[in-house]
């Protein structure tokens, strides 16, 4: 049977987060044991070393990173957006100030704004990454660098009982989390589709990004990208 989200349909992928919000970080923290706060304590260390004082969260969500950012680099400015307004409830329950409600395809802000563009687990939900890309390039000032953290599939000794967690068993724990199974159906999928590795440093080469990286983290279930505006 074919779930409803088998489409990238903006709409319908919008419905979806608005749904599981309530219980978003609950499933994300029991889901991936924890290891979720971690990969963001990396993003935010590696965010503050380069000292930026304004910072664009996109596909912000709940805020997590965000309020992240916020902890770590007291002194940035931080703005949260993301396309589902629902989700922003629960940012602004952080005590986050700016969070817009944004289409990271169409941004509502002016170029060169931002010294870093971060993006967690948002970019394989967006209809084009290309133009995702592009549009934080063009928002971040010359210099200013993008950071994409998001799942990846660990080394091969790992491989195959990650795919069968990620296919058969977080979508029925995810199911009784949240109510939604089909979603986290939807969001397995996302992640073998998603470009991995050198296909994502090769993307991120052709939208212009320069200085590109990845560091896997957890024995490569998720990854860290960088790249930087020239």
């Amino acid at each position: 049977m074919e779930s409803e989200f088998t489409q990238k349909e903006p709409n319908t992928i919008q419905r979806m987060f608005a749904r599981i919000a309530p219980r978003y970080d609950l499933a994300n923290s029991l889901l991936s044991f924890g290891c979720d706060s971690l990969w963001r304590a990396n993003v935010g260390a590696r965010v503050k070393s380069w000292g930026p004082a304004a910072i664009l969260d996109l596909a912000t969500g709940s805020g997590v990173l965000a309020f992240e950012l916020k902890r770590r680099i007291p002194g940035a400015r931080i703005v949260g957006a993301d396309f589902c307004a629902p989700m922003l409830t629960f940012a602004r329950r952080r005590g986050l100030r700016e969070l817009v409600v944004a289409d990271g395809l169409a941004l509502p802000f002016q170029d060169g704004r931002f010294d870093v563009v971060t993006i967690a687990f948002g970019l394989r939900n967006m209809a084009s990454y290309e133009a995702a890309l592009n549009e934080a390039k063009r928002v971040l000032r010359v210099g200013g660098r993008l950071v994409i953290l998001d799942f990846s599939l660990p080394n091969p000794p790992l491989r195959v009982p990650y795919r069968i967690y990620l296919h058969r068993v977080l979508p029925v724990l995810a199911g009784w989390v949240t109510g939604e199974p089909d979603a986290y159906h939807y969001l397995a999928g996302t992640i073998e589709d998603f470009p991995k590795g050198d296909a994502m440093l090769e993307l991120l080469g052709r939208c212009g990004f320069v200085s590109c990286d990845a560091r896997p983290l957890t024995m490569g279930v998720v990854t860290v990208y960088t790249g930087q505006k020239v």
